[in-house]
């Protein structure tokens, strides 16, 4: 019998999940956001580099395991939260996205406001008689608590999952006036959880579960979709490398935040220390990345070794030969160029076959080489740091 009711629950959490306007929200961010810069990547460059859906690439594994593993822990200990809640979340959200960036879409920012907002609400509507004064008397800040910190090491892996061929690259116009090169660190994901909801007909059937209810005898299952997104741009160093130096500085903000988190089911007013070092910390990282990043000359602008490569269009030669991003092409079919029209030029003279001198990353020059193949991208589909094409053309 307890399994069946179960499985009821289950059936209506999940049909409640396509009822949330979030998961459609969610489609149309990704598809306004793509477009935006594949219209900021054909002024820069002339040619769109990666497809629409490219800041979802990749990150539908993780999307899973995560919903599955937060599943489990706020199912499993009982963790429960009102409609008031996922309403306020959810708008929030929407909020926050509406810049078309993902600079705010960190569970610090979306789910450090709800708390905010939460805590404060029953005091705005004491001023006001339309809305019930008690709508949002229970609200478990507990559980707000440890989904930050669950999501916030889900940021962090997908930080970590970042290849340099997921980076997307841009130009900006120096202090002197030229054009430099830089890459965005941009990702956004659905991540749905299972969570219990007061009222339904699922009751307690261990003595410590739920762990953290808000008093209610029985409960509801809701599939809750959970937006998560990021956004750092980067100028001074190797993308791939600042990704992955993120990801450790936010995995161990997570583990801070669900740590002093779980202390607040005992000690209630710790819920509102994690959400407050989670907004703090999370800024911080962003801060520090900022400052330090900015402090270091442009990693893609002109080195006296050769033309340092800000970016590779899929599909292309380039693409095929493995040359990746921050790697400085020396020569071509040992001819030296310094100059992205000198490259073009010994290019067009190499007739049917092309070899060109790379230094890669570690300093150690390697050798590719290949013929053109009809339908191949004339200039290799090498992007280089050059000046912005709708201004050029």
């Amino acid at each position: 019998m307890m399994l069946e009711t179960w499985g009821v629950e289950l059936a209506r959490g999940i049909g409640m999940f396509f009822l949330n306007p979030l998961v459609y929200w969610a489609f149309i961010l990704v598809i306004l956001v793509g477009y935006k810069r594949i219209h900021a990547e054909r002024l820069n460059f002339g040619v769109k580099l990666y497809g629409l859906f490219a800041e979802w690439k990749r990150t539908w594994l993780p999307a899973f395991i995560a919903s599955l593993l937060i599943s489990i822990v706020t199912l499993g200990i009982g963790i429960v939260l009102t409609y008031e809640t996922i309403i306020v979340m959810s708008m929030v959200t929407i909020l926050f996205s509406l810049p078309l960036r993902f600079s705010l879409l960190s569970p610090s920012y979306t789910l450090g406001s709800t708390y905010i907002l939460l805590l404060f609400m029953p005091y705005l509507l004491e001023m006001q008689s339309i809305i019930a004064t008690d709508l949002f008397a229970q609200i478990n800040f507990t559980g707000l608590a440890i989904l930050m910190g669950m999501l916030l090491l889900v940021e962090a892996v997908l930080l970590k999952r970042i290849k340099s061929k997921e980076t997307f690259p841009g130009l900006e116009l120096s202090k002197r006036g030229g054009w430099s090169g830089q890459h965005i660190l941009q990702k956004m994901t659905v991540i749905p959880f299972f969570t219990l909801v007061p009222s339904g007909s699922i009751g307690s059937f261990l003595d410590f579960w739920p762990l953290v209810s808000l008093g209610g005898e029985t409960y509801s299952i809701v599939l809750v979709p959970f937006i998560l997104g990021f956004r750092h741009t980067v100028r001074g160093a190797n993308p791939e490398k600042v990704a992955h130096k993120l990801a450790r500085s936010v995995a161990l903000l997570a583990f801070i935040v669900m740590f002093v988190a779980v202390g607040s089911i005992y000690v209630a007013w710790l819920s509102m220390a994690a959400i407050i070092i989670g907004i703090l910390g999370r800024e911080y990282i962003n801060l520090r990345h900022r400052l330090k990043d900015s402090n270091k000359r442009g990693y893609f602008n002109k080195t006296p070794n050769g033309l340092r490569v800000l970016a590779i269009i899929p599909g292309t030669p380039a693409d095929r030969l493995g040359i990746v991003a921050g790697e400085t092409v020396k020569k071509v079919n040992g001819k030296a160029v310094t100059e992205v029209d000198e490259f073009y030029e010994a290019l067009q003279d190499s007739g049917p076959f092309f070899k060109l001198d790379i230094i890669d990353e570690a300093g150690e020059t390697r050798f590719v080489q290949s013929a053109f193949y009809e339908h191949d991208h004339y200039e290799l589909g090498i992007v280089f740091v050059r000046e912005r094409y709708d201004v050029a053309k």
